[in-house]
């Protein structure tokens, strides 16, 4: 089992910035790619980006592209999604998520251990 817990969510103004993490324990040795998703009211969750395992592959969604970057840190269990120029449509949970397979995928349905969540609020 892989426990996933997120952190840095809150209320921002658009244009602002925000930085998730989402830390990994249990069977860390277990996860390979990770990724983000998010699911404002209302609507069904998304898939926001995601990460190889060593790192060296990344995935945006074409609403982030440009703006998001998805990052880990293998030594710490711990994968970092930066937000910049946020806008109001970007308010939602965001959710974060690991799966075995090493190589990126951006369907939910590919990953195998989901965190609680943290919302994230843009105001205009």
């Amino acid at each position: 089992q892989v426990q996933l817990v997120e952190s840095g969510g809150g209320l921002v103004q658009a244009g602002g910035s925000l930085r998730l993490s989402c830390a990994a324990s249990g069977r860390t040795d277990s996860i390979g790619a990770m990724g983000w998703f998010r699911q404002a009211p209302g609507k069904e969750r998304e898939f926001v980006a995601t990460i190889s395992r060593s790192g060296g592959g990344t995935y945006y969604s074409d609403s982030v592209k440009g703006r998001f970057t998805i990052s880990r840190d293998n030594a710490k269990n711990t994968v970092y999604l930066q937000m910049n120029s946020l806008k109001p449509e970007d308010t939602a949970v965001y959710y974060c998520a690991s799966r075995r397979g090493i190589f990126i995928q951006f369907n939910s349905y590919e990953y195998d251990f989901w965190g609680q969540g943290t919302q994230v609020t843009v105001s205009s």
